[in-house]
């Protein structure tokens, strides 16, 4: 199986059946730019969900990834995969990409538990700087070799 690109919006998934939408958040609670405001547009619980669960501290941390239905059959995937949410003193961005995968090795599991495929945005490729070569592997490597349909959308 290998990932699908399609042109379109990642809040619009194509296909039948569940369907969980990965985002990728940072661990100091911010929410207010990037792809995070097109879920906001379209469903309140992500964000509610996500501003909770940051105020909570409980599992609140890079690799952890929140599960929210805002459909009967499209699941919102909060995923930790960013340090704050500027570039360090020494100019490293907030990507984590030991943290994507991680999230996405549980994305993987609760995809396969709830039978859906999973679709994206270039995850952690905008606002948390990293880049598509060192995401791509593990989208591989967690989500399609395991069997999970995997859809990756360009905005148009």
């Amino acid at each position: 199986m290998e990932i699908k690109y399609l042109k379109g919006d990642a809040t619009q998934p194509v296909g039948q059946g569940n369907k969980i939408i990965v985002h990728v958040c940072n661990d100091v609670g911010g929410w207010g730019k990037g792809f995070v405001m097109a879920i906001s547009k379209k469903w309140k619980g992500p964000e509610n969900s996500y501003r909770d669960w940051a105020k909570s501290g409980k599992d609140f941390e890079l690799g952890e990834v929140q599960f929210v239905q805002v459909e009967p059959t499209i699941w919102i995937a909060n995923m930790i995969g960013q340090r704050d949410i500027k570039k360090g003193k020494d100019g490293t961005p907030p990507v984590r990409y030991d943290a994507i995968k991680k999230g996405l090795t549980k994305v993987s599991v609760f995809a396969r538990e709830i039978n859906a495929s999973v679709h994206m945005p270039r995850i952690g490729c905008g606002l948390a700087g990293g880049t598509w070569d060192q995401i791509e592997p593990s989208l591989t490597h967690e989500l399609t070799e395991a069997g999970v349909e995997t859809v990756v959308y360009d905005f148009e």
